[in-house]
């Protein structure tokens, strides 16, 4: 008898024990929240961004100088004032080639490895990298003079490519003006660039036609790297009146060594924007790098919050220019400056 009850007893406790279980609410119904329904974030959901889900920018800057620094630095502020903080809600990985091709192929590479969601390319030879090892990565670029020229795109108004960003594209014919108003005089114009940088050529062929239909002489000698560059300004200045520099990156790179020669010879140098000028140049009406690289980090802000498509932005122009002219180096060569342009003169 006493054995009946006990069995008794187990069964209903047992009969309890299961209703109990049949009453409880589902996981994920919302009474009790199971992990990844709602209630604690799991990793990577949008609620709780992680380190992984912020969006890396490559950065590949073809080499150091003012005018280059100078578009990254306007970009990366660009970026951060629209709440893309480095480290923060983005990731900025910056390189410098130091000019050399076999640099930029190791980061172009690098980028492509790491799947990168933007690259910024700081000049032709940079993006001409990049664009060569990816057609999916958006590119954007700055410090380039004319893309179609370089191979980057189909048309300013519809990259057709991977690529867009903004033009360093100069005043040309204005800054051979401004040349002839500090030459007056002047017969023989000499150009100086770099034969394997394809916008540095677009630009002298500019300024040859220009010079040209002024009715005056002009003579070239171009460079392959940096350690030509003190030959051929010796080379040169002794058969020209003045010498035009593009916005050719082996010359920003060098001013101090081509100030060295121009300065013993008298030679006026007018220079495609205002950081060659601060290196040694005469004079300037040229666009402010910062500006540019700001107006690109803009671009690169439409890419990562709204998804603009890179192959249908329109390549972007600067449209202010600055007149600069270095003080010290106009009272080193003996020239006069136009009174109407004293203003502009700076001195270090």
């Amino acid at each position: 008898m006493k054995l009946a009850k006990c069995l008794s007893l187990l069964l209903a406790l047992a009969l309890v024990m299961g209703l109990a279980s049949c009453a409880k609410t589902p996981a994920g119904d919302g009474a009790t929240p199971s992990a990844g329904s709602g209630a604690t974030p799991a990793a990577g959901s949008d609620a709780t961004p992680q380190a992984g889900d912020i969006p890396e920018i490559g950065i590949v800057q073809l080499l150091e100088h003012p005018a280059l620094s100078l578009a990254r630095e306007g970009f990366i502020q660009a970026l951060a004032d629209n709440g893309y903080i480095d480290g923060d809600t983005v990731k900025l990985n910056i390189q410098i080639s130091s000019g050399e091709s076999s640099n930029l192929s190791t980061i172009a590479d690098q980028f492509v490895g790491n799947n990168v969601d933007l690259v910024l390319a700081i000049a032709t030879q940079a993006a001409q990298s990049v664009a060569g090892k990816t057609t999916t990565i958006p590119i954007l670029g700055t410090a380039i003079t004319d893309y179609v020229t370089a191979g980057l795109i189909d048309s300013v108004e519809k990259p057709g490519r991977n690529v867009s960003g903004t033009s360093d594209m100069n005043p040309i014919q204005d800054q051979i003006d401004l040349l002839l108003r500090f030459v007056p005089d002047a017969q023989t114009i000499g150009f100086l660039y770099n034969s394997s940088e394809d916008n540095s050529k677009f630009q002298i062929d500019i300024a040859k036609a220009y010079v040209e239909s002024k009715g005056l002489k002009w003579k070239e000698i171009t460079v392959a790297n940096s350690n030509d560059v003190q030959q051929a300004v010796t080379s040169i200045v002794g058969d020209v009146d003045a010498i035009y520099l593009p916005t050719d990156n082996v010359f920003a790179s060098t001013m101090p060594t081509v100030y060295g020669v121009t300065a013993d010879s008298k030679t006026p140098v007018i220079c495609a924007e205002t950081g060659m000028v601060e290196s040694g140049g005469l004079a300037t009406l040229g666009i402010n790098y910062y500006d540019l690289g700001f107006q690109t980090g803009l671009m690169a802000v439409e890419v990562l919050k709204n998804g603009a498509d890179v192959s249908t932005m329109p390549v972007q122009y600067s449209t202010d220019f600055t007149y600069m002219i270095n003080g010290d180096v106009a009272s080193a060569i003996g020239i006069e400056i136009p009174q109407d342009l004293q203003q502009y003169v700076s001195h270090s």
